[in-house]
C-alpha cells in the first residue's frame, strides 16, 4: 500500500461518508455486526484516524441516522432522492457552507478496512494539481484474468497521472501481443501500463456545487461508469498510485464473512 501522508504537509480536508440503509445485494449491510460494532462505526472510526477538519455521515434514514449518533458520530440527514454518493456529498457541502477550494473525500460505508494511507495520499494528489478538480486512486494489474473481467475497471493516464479513460474494457490494448493471449492463465507484458481503479474519490467543493448540472454522458451510459460523467466535461481528474489493492469492502454476505474471519471475529 501507499506511503502514509505526513498530515502536516497535507492541507485541510473533511470526510463525508455516504450511508445508504437499502442496498440491492446485501440490505442494511452497514447496520451489520463486525467485531460487536456496526461496519459504519468502523468505517467512521478509521476516518477520525485520517486527521479531516471533520467527519460526517450523511444518511437518508432515520435507522443509521440513530446509530451513528448512538456511536458519537456528526450525522447529517440527507434527501432520499439522491442517485449516488456524489449527489449526498453535494448536498452535505451545501448544508456545511464549505468553501470552493476546500478538499472533501468520499469514503465509503461500507469499507471497514480502507486504508488511512490511501486517502492521505488521493489528498495530496489533488492538492498537487492545481488544475484538476477531483482525484481517484488506482494500482498496477498483475493477473491477467482481472484484466479481462469487465467488473475490474481499467484506467489509462496521461504523463502527468491525470486520467485519460476509464474503461470496463482492457485498456491499453497490446496490438501486438494480444493476438493469442490466454484471457484467463496468460501473463501481462512487462511493465505493461495496466491499472485498476480504486473506487475513491476526492472532490473540490466547487466541483461538487455544479455536479446536479452536469448531464450524464453518453460514455457513462454505456459503460456504467460516473467518473466519464466528468472527463466528458473537460474536468480533470488526477489519479495517486497504490502499492496495492486495499481489502475488499462488504458488497455482499460472503464479503462479511470474509472479514470476519480475517479480524478473527
Amino acid at each position: 500500500m501507499t506511503t502514509q501522508e505526513n498530515t502536516q504537509t497535507l492541507p485541510a480536508f473533511h470526510i463525508v461518508i455516504p450511508a445508504r440503509y437499502a442496498s440491492q445485494r446485501f440490505p442494511q449491510k452497514l447496520m451489520a455486526d463486525l467485531g460487536g460494532k456496526p461496519v459504519l462505526q468502523w468505517v467512521y472510526e478509521l476516518s477520525l484516524k485520517a486527521g479531516a477538519q471533520s467527519v460526517t455521515v450523511a444518511t437518508d434514514h432515520d435507522v443509521i441516522y440513530q446509530a451513528a449518533l448512538e456511536f458519537g458520530a456528526s450525522v447529517v440527514m440527507t434527501r432520499d432522492d439522491h442517485e449516488n454518493g456524489t449527489e449526498r456529498l453535494a448536498e452535505v457541502a451545501d448544508k456545511m457552507g464549505w468553501k470552493a477550494d476546500e478538499i472533501i473525500v468520499n469514503v465509503q460505508g461500507d469499507e471497514p478496512l480502507l486504508p488511512v494511507a490511501l486517502i492521505h495520499s488521493c489528498v495530496a494528489a489533488l492538492n498537487r494539481d492545481k488544475e484538476a478538480e477531483m482525484a481517484t486512486v488506482a494500482c498496477s494489474i498483475d493477473d491477467v484474468a482481472d484484466f479481462f473481467n469487465p467488473n475490474v475497471v481499467k484506467v489509462v493516464c496521461d504523463e502527468m497521472q491525470r486520467a485519460l479513460y476509464f474503461s470496463r474494457a482492457p485498456i491499453p490494448w497490446d496490438r501486438d501481443g494480444f493476438a493469442d493471449i490466454d484471457r484467463k492463465e496468460g501473463s501481462l507484458p512487462v511493465d505493461f501500463p495496466a491499472l485498476r481503479h480504486i473506487g475513491l474519490y476526492v472532490y473540490r467543493a466547487s466541483l461538487l456545487a455544479k455536479y446536479a448540472d452536469l448531464p450524464m454522458s453518453p460514455l457513462e451510459r454505456w459503460e456504467k461508469l460516473e467518473q466519464l460523467r466528468f472527463l466528458h466535461q473537460g474536468i480533470k481528474v488526477q489519479v495517486a498510485l497504490a502499492d496495492g489493492l486495499p481489502t475488499h469492502g462488504v458488497d455482499t454476505p460472503e464479503d462479511l464473512e470474509k472479514l470476519r474471519d480475517q479480524l478473527s471475529f
